[in-house]
């Protein structure tokens, strides 16, 4: 199976057993049981940031906080700019984000939740791709026009940052559901992966479900992943090379079997 479009999407801060089993996430344990669960899928640092760089660069580039772009402007490769390279598309829908390619926080939205914010060379494409949600997103499911990646990242309360499970979990079920009734997903090219950038300092051990036309319904993955793994499996479906540490890191697309 040929996937042309991937989505990601992240949610904030619980360890497995807050969602998985949980009754205030009954959309996001049906879904894994018709989908695929990753088992063993873990964070790789804490707290927020150094995630998301890891995700999208191969690398935490050295950042050990939360925050902004001014204070750490990466040099760094990403898939963002791999995919400008490539000439695929490549867009981040930031829920509550005041403008494109927004560098301070303004709650509900968080910068340090907004990768493509931090990358230097982006800077021009950044301000073209990194779009606030509203309006976006829903366009771009209907119209069938999902880039190559999409990088999906809720506010401080649809996230369950700030918010409970229940909260986050209602704000998923509106948005995959939508997600996998458009004609990129009904296509059967387009695969959707949600996970969280960490637990807490005692368990980075988190959930993340891979939704996909191929995962066998009720799938259980016990590879033991983390965010590398999931940048190397994206690159691979995406045909570029691996940046940083996802070259050693297993891929999610082959534990997945896409």
């Amino acid at each position: 199976m040929k996937y042309a479009h991937v989505v990601w999407i992240w949610m904030e801060n619980k360890p497995v057993g807050s969602v998985m089993g949980s009754s205030n996430a009954p959309y996001e344990n049906a879904l894994a049981s018709q989908c695929g669960r990753a088992d063993d899928y873990h964070a790789i640092s804490n707290p927020s940031l150094p995630n998301y760089l890891a995700a999208t660069g191969g690398s935490t580039f050295g950042v050990s906080d939360d925050a902004g772009p001014s204070s750490h402007r990466l040099s760094g490769e990403s898939i963002f700019g791999q995919l400008d390279s490539a000439g695929k598309s490549w867009r981040a829908y930031v829920e509550s984000m005041p403008g494109n390619c927004a560098t301070s926080p303004k709650s509900p939205y968080a910068v340090k939740h907004n990768p493509a914010a931090y990358y230097t060379a982006l800077r021009a494409s950044c301000e073209e791709n990194d779009v606030p949600l509203a309006g976006n997103l829903d366009r771009d499911i209907t119209n069938g026009t999902l880039p190559s990646f999409a990088f999906i990242t809720p506010n401080l309360c649809s996230d369950t940052h700030n918010c409970s499970v229940r909260t986050g979990d209602k704000w998923l079920a509106e948005w995959i559901s939508k997600i996998l009734g458009g004609p990129n997903y009904r296509a059967g090219d387009t695969m959707v992966v949600l996970t969280w950038d960490e637990g807490n300092r005692s368990d980075n051990h988190i959930p993340t479900i891979v939704v996909a036309p191929s995962v066998k319904p009720g799938l259980r993955v016990t590879t033991r992943l983390d965010h590398y793994a999931l940048l190397r499996g994206t690159e691979e479906l995406l045909g570029l090379p691996p940046l940083g540490k996802a070259a050693s890191a297993p891929s999610l697309a082959t534990a997945f079997g896409l």
